[in-house]
């Protein structure tokens, strides 16, 4: 595992907004992910480590578009209907014949390559056959119906760079230009764990005063789907010699730790002192909500995020703070989510400086334009609140008033993750 240096999350402000948080990640964190060449059936959600340059054009050679005759297009009659005699056929995946000298149409069918010569096709639903000759209409243009050989992708373009996390699409375009393999970063290794005396796993019986951890499997669930290899630690007790020793372990095997809760200044807040006994540690106080400050630090030169405790402020911190970094060290390149506007139907207030993100869900109105209903309970622990609502609604720090009809602009959950 790639080791960091100790001041790379150090800033010296007190309050710093999220995009200068993401600016500093990116300023100071290294790619730690390696790389590796993997078949295109196991390329899906990776990283793209080099740019793949299309070899061949794409499609390699002139073909119909249509199933119909192919011909040459100054064959046709200036003026009214052209007869042509009908010398030959080619299905798709047969190889290239030649024009004949004279007048004459080849019978063609869709993707089939286009005869030496030919340089337009005629539908055959636009044709009359009679005998051995097509009878063409006037009025089509040249090269109308023909395939050009590269008019997808011209042999030497770019068609993946690198850093792209790799989509279907992306895939079937390697497949269609002949690469068999593609060279991808490593998955980044991410271990995440519980603190407290109070959590309980689900499924098992609840002493009183405690609750069943639910940031936990909600934190690796989101990892997952951003291409990261797990590892669950499960629930670690209130020991500080044990937190310490656990967390060295698995930052030897991880190129990221992460946790829920735990890092504030109380008494019981155990894992702050666990930390700087094996690493250093520092407090972000980002301006977001509903968050609050984000612990990050190294163990052992791995880094170590420590997130709020409340599961909507987990939730969001991930998503906005998180994932950004994860990107950074695993070599993607990545932007941030792209808000859809969209028309509030409530009143909010909020302080300026702050960005805050407001669970809604999404309706569509009597004219046709999409609006937000906010969820009627703010608090960062109503963990119903996510599973009730279809976005977030991202309000900038500039804002300090909604009022019903103003446009917002939301961020769905689906398209976060």
């Amino acid at each position: 595992m790639a080791q960091l240096t100790d001041d790379c999350f150090a800033f010296g402000g007190q309050l710093m907004s999220v995009d200068d948080a993401l600016a500093l990640i990116a300023e100071r964190l290294p790619v730690v992910a390696g790389i590796e060449t993997v078949p295109l059936h196991e390329a899906d959600g990776r990283i793209a480590a080099e740019d793949v340059i299309a070899a061949i054009d794409l499609p390699p050679f002139d073909n119909s578009a249509v199933d119909g005759y192919a011909l040459r297009h100054t064959d046709l009659a200036p003026n009214g209907e052209t007869r042509l005699p009908v010398e030959g056929r080619i299905a798709a995946g047969q190889a290239g014949r030649e024009m004949g000298s004279g007048p004459s149409a080849v019978r063609i069918f869709t993707g089939a390559r286009m005869p030496d010569g030919a340089d337009t096709v005629f539908m055959q639903e636009d044709v009359t056959v009679e005998g051995t000759k097509v009878v063409l209409p006037p009025g089509l243009k040249r090269g109308s119906n023909r395939r050009l050989a590269g008019e997808d992708v011209a042999k030497g373009t770019t068609i993946i760079t690198a850093g792209r996390r790799l989509r279907p699409q992306d895939i079937g375009l390697a497949a269609a230009i002949g690469r068999p393999h593609l060279t991808v970063r490593k998955s980044l290794k991410v271990a995440v764990f519980s603190t407290g005396d109070e959590l309980a796993e689900p499924g098992g019986a609840l002493s009183q005063g405690a609750i069943h951890d639910s940031n936990r499997v909600m934190l690796v669930a989101l990892l997952k789907r951003f291409g990261a290899e797990v590892s669950d630690l499960g629930i670690l007790r209130d020991d500080r010699t044990l937190l310490a020793a656990r967390l060295t372990e698995a930052a030897s095997a991880h190129d990221l730790l992460l946790t829920s809760g735990g890092v504030s200044t109380g008494e019981e807040d155990h894992v702050k002192p666990a930390v700087e006994t094996v690493g250093s540690l520092v407090f972000w106080r980002l301006g977001i909500k509903p968050g609050r400050p984000v612990a990050m630090g190294l163990v052992q030169g791995t880094p170590f995020v420590g997130l709020p405790g409340n599961p909507v402020a987990a939730y969001v911190t991930l998503l906005f703070v998180v994932r950004p970094l994860l990107a950074r060290l695993g070599g993607e390149d990545f932007g941030p989510p792209l808000g859809i506007p969209v028309r509030s139907t409530f009143a909010y207030r909020k302080k300026a400086g702050r960005l805050e993100f407001v669970r809604v869900s999404l309706q569509r109105a009597a004219d046709g334009l999409l609006e937000a209903v906010k969820f009627p309970r703010d608090g960062a622990g109503i963990l119903s609140s996510l599973t009730g609502s279809d976005a977030l609604a991202g309000l900038p720090g500039e804002i300090t008033r909604i009022e019903p009809g103003d446009t917002i602009e939301v961020y769905p959950h689906r398209m976060l993750y």
